[in-house]
Formats: C-alpha cells, sequence, structure tokens
C-alpha cells in the first residue's frame, strides 16, 4: 500500500503544476488550441494498450498456475484499460473532427483500438454475471484483446491511413514533446497507484468472501 500512496502522491504532485504547462505549451499551427486534446489522448491511449496487455499477461498466468493474485491484477487492469480506452475513444474523435474533418473513420487504428476496448468490456461484464465458472472463459476474452494490441500499435504503419505513423512521436518538437512526457508521467503514476489500489480491494473482498464461507460451513 505503502508503493501505491507514493505513485499518488507523485501523481497529485504533478498534476498541480499541469494546467500552467499546457496553457503555455505550444500547439500545432493549423489545429490551434484544439491539438492540446493531444496532451490527454497519448497518455491515455498508451495506458490502455498497456493495461490491456497486463490484463491478457495476468489472465494467462491466472489459467497456468489458478493464481488467485494474477486475477485480482487481470480485473484491476481490465478495469483501468476500459477506462483509459474511453478516454482515447473520446479525445480521439474531438482531434479528428477538426484534423479530419470527421468524428470518426473506419480504419485500422481506430477500429481495431474499439475492437479492444470492446472486448474489455466484455471481460468484465463477463466477471460481474457470468455465473460460476466464467473467470475461465473471461480470462480467455481477455487474452484475445492483448493478442490484439500489437495489431492495434503497427496497424498504422501496415496500412496508411488518417491516422499518424508511430514514428510521429520521437519526432515532435522539444515544445510539445516536454509537456506530452510530463502528462505520461503524470497519468501513469496515478493508474499505477490506482491499479495496485484495485488489487487490494479485491484481495480483501476474497478474504471476506472466504470468511462467510468458513462461516457458514461451521
Amino acid at each position: 500500500m505503502r508503493t501505491a500512496t507514493v505513485l499518488l502522491a507523485i501523481a497529485l504532485a504533478m498534476f498541480i503544476p499541469t494546467p500552467f504547462i499546457l496553457a503555455n505549451a505550444s500547439f500545432e499551427a493549423s489545429m490551434g488550441v484544439v491539438s492540446k486534446i493531444f496532451y490527454f489522448h497519448l497518455p491515455s491511449a498508451i495506458a490502455f494498450l498497456l493495461f490491456a496487455f497486463v490484463s491478457g499477461i495476468a489472465s494467462v498466468v491466472f489459467l497456468v498456475r489458478q493464481s488467485k493474485t494474477a486475477d485480482h491484477v487481470a480485473v484491476a487492469a481490465a478495469e483501468l484499460a476500459v477506462v483509459c480506452g474511453l478516454i482515447t475513444l473520446v479525445t480521439g474523435p474531438l482531434w479528428a473532427r477538426k484534423a479530419w474533418g470527421t468524428w470518426w473513420v473506419w480504419e485500422a487504428r481506430l477500429t481495431s483500438s474499439l475492437v479492444v476496448w470492446m472486448l474489455l468490456t466484455a471481460y468484465l461484464l463477463l466477471r460481474r454475471f457470468g455465473g460460476a465458472g466464467s473467470e475461465m472463459l473471461a480470462a480467455a476474452v481477455s487474452i484475445f484483446g492483448m493478442a490484439l494490441v500489437p495489431f492495434v500499435y503497427w496497424s498504422v504503419n501496415l496500412w496508411r491511413t488518417m491516422h499518424p505513423l508511430t514514428s510521429v512521436i520521437p519526432t515532435l518538437p522539444p515544445e510539445m514533446a516536454r509537456p506530452a512526457l510530463w502528462c505520461v508521467g503524470a497519468f501513469f503514476s496515478l493508474y499505477a497507484g490506482l491499479l495496485l489500489v484495485r488489487v487490494r480491494l479485491s484481495r480483501a473482498a476474497a478474504a471476506l468472501e472466504d470468511a462467510y464461507i468458513a462461516l457458514e460451513d461451521l
């Protein structure tokens, strides 16, 4: 819990000056102030794919070893992936409307991102309403979502669509790269801290459920 507290404290300390940093950050000439959506879209998109991958790996460990800890991590990571994915899917069209003149294009990156988000949402619905034994099926869904993550990342390089290539990030000018990296660090500190807190809550809930079962057997 101490690690989670430290991470959340770091996130708070970084978020306090963030509005001032973004207010003075440069923006893309043709898009104007709307381009500052990028500073929220980028860290959320990275976290979305990262947590989808973490949930899938934890699900593999759960299926192989029947580890409750891995199961708790899979659920926590999936929940955060769904939240980050929703932020990504909302901020993306806001950017697209200004940059491309349309809210949505059924291109490879956008469509595959939506599919991964829907799979992780299905994973959480299975865990909540699937009944006894649904953990195994839900884990398979999470693994399938994880398998799509590399495709989501490389799709813009395989098919030259309207979405920027992966090579655009390293080529950002310093006046845009610095606030972008600051936001990535702030959001990741927040998300990592929330992941640890959520895993701890899952462990406590499981222990409480085991205690109730033990009392019923007395």
